[in-house]
């Protein structure tokens, strides 16, 4: 790292700031806090969406999946999620926008009291938010790795430095500031990742690189599934982020929630799923072509790091490392702001009655200690577990198979065809599903990762359709709900003009 490549990391930190500072002056209440009011152009929350799936740990934990098995990485990771938002926006990203523009709705899971009854609600709140919190201190260990092999500092300081300037543009900002750093992740991406993807097709044979470098690689580099990545694997990751990444990652629901209106949502949807489908291409290619140019690492979680020392000059280091940190502290801003919606919407009004009765000035300083605290727990998670082999295991493994039972009730309650699923449907594949897991992983301590991956949501989804068929639930109101989602028409709204709330 030169002094360039300092400055050009420092300049980014002060540039995160300075939108935090500016997007408070857009923050007026406490919706506009979680949802910015539905005024995020189509394309911008299309954009958002897109890099709010990306984090540091892409480039440590799957940079190492690259470098030992090739383009799989691209196949079952980056395929799938771009099949699963193509698929998100005709089914749930319009459903979405409509339950903020028709019900008020600000958290993701603020409509589950009213579609199910309270206990749902507050079981999939507190299990989701637990997972959160893990998720991301993962992220932060992912971070500190990479500065870490760039400039040596201590892993420590590492999550501190990140998860401070964090803590403050996304406590002032809100959704706002999550979604101008998003685009600003987005140009800083495109620079660095251009950047790199030219760097190896000039150090190794130019543009015929890209279909003569397998022949060199390790045998199976070039197949589209290997090793532990099988056909199945494939099968189960793509429903899996069919609904992570339609809301089931609660953050990426706002973004259509933020959207001006249900088609607008849909759009959005449809310009992340191409992006899914093409921009990661050029990111992997240097990633699978890693063994050519820096070979026999000890460590091949480093190898994005070697490759950016290798090829990159000064001032263009700085700017993949600013790229890196951009990735993660926009994901970690997007989960606190979800976090803090979940828990000032959702959970705190059950437990503390003084909290349902806050003023909006009252709802918006609460809202902004809750995304402050949840951004503090993530990082004392991340300094006590100081552990590089954290990275892969929980966000590949337990993220993967825990995300399947918590979405399927809040994702599938939202289609008019699982109207006969109930309270008592959701609550069991939530605990079935989380139980089936726990057994095969802890229990039985099977090692094939498609079993784990697969079987916790395929047990979710048959307990949450099949006990509506067999023990239907049918509710008039929950039809009303529902059916409402179904367009753009008749938005109820208040006497002051706003959305009527769900409650």
């Amino acid at each position: 790292m030169t002094a360039l490549d300092w400055s050009v990391l420092a300049g980014y930190f002060v540039l995160m700031v300075l939108i935090g500072v500016w997007s408070r002056t857009k923050i007026k209440t406490i919706v506009d806090y979680f949802t910015t009011g539905g005024r995020i152009p189509w394309w911008l929350s299309g954009i958002s969406h897109h890099m709010s799936g990306y984090s540091a740990v892409m480039f440590v934990a799957f940079a190492a999946v690259a470098y030992d098995y090739g383009i799989t990485v691209y196949v079952w990771w980056a395929v799938s999620i771009g099949v699963g938002v193509g698929i998100g926006a005709f089914l749930f990203a319009a459903r979405w926008n409509r339950l903020r523009s028709k019900h008020g709705v600000v958290s993701p899971l603020e409509y589950l009291a009213r579609r199910y009854n309270l206990p749902t609600q507050q079981v999939l709140a507190y299990s989701g938010a637990t997972l959160k919190v893990v998720d991301i201190a993962a992220k932060w260990v992912a971070i500190a790795i990479l500065l870490n092999g760039f400039t040596g500092v201590p892993m420590r300081w590492g999550i501190l430095l990140t998860g401070v300037v964090t803590m403050l543009y996304a406590t002032l900002g809100g959704l706002w500031a999550d979604v101008l750093t998003d685009f600003g992740q987005f140009i800083i991406q495109a620079a660095a990742g251009i950047a790199m993807f030219i760097g190896v097709l000039a150090h190794l044979d130019g543009v015929s690189t890209l279909w003569t470098m397998w022949d060199k690689l390790p045998e199976g580099h070039g197949d589209p599934l290997t090793g532990p990545y099988t056909s199945g694997y494939l099968i189960a990751f793509l429903f899996i982020k069919t609904f992570e990444y339609n809301g089931g990652m609660w953050n990426l629901a706002q973004r259509y929630m933020a959207a001006p209106s249900g088609s607008a949502a849909k759009r959005s949807a449809l310009l992340s799923s191409g992006l899914w489908l093409v921009w990661p291409l050029i990111l992997f290619i240097p990633m699978c072509a890693a063994p050519l140019l820096v070979p026999n690492l000890g460590k091949s979680e480093q190898a994005y790091v070697e490759l950016a020392q290798l090829l990159l000059p000064s001032g263009l280091i700085g700017l993949v490392l600013a790229g890196f940190f951009s990735h993660t502290m926009a994901m970690v801003a997007s989960d606190a702001n979800v976090i803090s919606s979940v828990i000032t919407r959702d959970i705190a009004p059950v437990l503390v009655k003084k909290v349902r009765n806050l003023s909006d000035a009252g709802a918006l300083k609460f809202a902004r200690i809750t995304t402050f605290t949840f951004v503090t727990a993530s990082m004392l998670i991340a300094i006590l577990t100081n552990g590089q082999g954290v990275v892969l295991k929980i966000v590949v493994d337990l993220v993967a198979a825990t995300m399947g039972p918590i979405s399927i009730p809040l994702m599938l309650g939202m289609l008019p065809w699982f109207k006969r699923s109930g309270p008592r449907a959701a609550i069991t594949s939530w605990a079935v599903g989380l139980t089936v897991w726990a057994i095969v992983k802890w229990g039985i301590e099977s090692k094939d990762v498609t079993l784990v991956v697969a079987l916790p949501l395929a047990t979710s989804l048959v307990i949450y359709v099949g006990m509506g068929l067999l023990m239907p639930e049918r509710r008039d109101d929950v039809n009303v709900l529902v059916d409402s989602l179904n367009d753009d028409d008749d938005v109820t709204e208040t006497a002051d003009g706003q959305p009527a709330p769900v409650h």
